[in-house]
């Protein structure tokens, strides 16, 4: 359960950072409300998967899986590009959440 805990707080997280962007310094009240509702949501998953994940470890697959969406989106969704530089950075982050898991970092 741990893991759709925190499966769940990626999603949100993803959607805090879109809306977040959206919302064009909080003056956009529409993307401004999507940004600290999925806030509230990421991070009440987020605490919910703790209970089992080392902290250190689910906060750093929660950031690192978000990040990797984030960018992978932005490249998707908002025309951003995707040079090499940035497709090594998500193959280092991947290998490093699969070696957390790997090192037995959750129950």
């Amino acid at each position: 359960m741990h893991w759709l805990y925190l499966a769940v707080a990626t999603l949100f997280e993803i959607t805090v950072a879109i809306s977040a962007g959206k919302a064009a310094g909080f003056t956009n009240r529409k993307w401004t409300a999507a940004t600290l509702v999925s806030g509230a949501i990421a991070t009440f998953f987020l605490s919910k998967a703790l209970l089992t994940f080392d902290v250190g470890v689910g906060y750093a697959i929660w950031t690192s899986v978000a990040g990797v969406g984030i960018t992978l989106l932005g490249v998707l969704l908002f025309g951003q590009r995707l040079n090499w530089r940035k497709a090594l950075g998500i193959a280092v982050i991947i290998t490093g959440v699969v070696g957390l898991q790997l090192s037995g970092a959750a129950a």
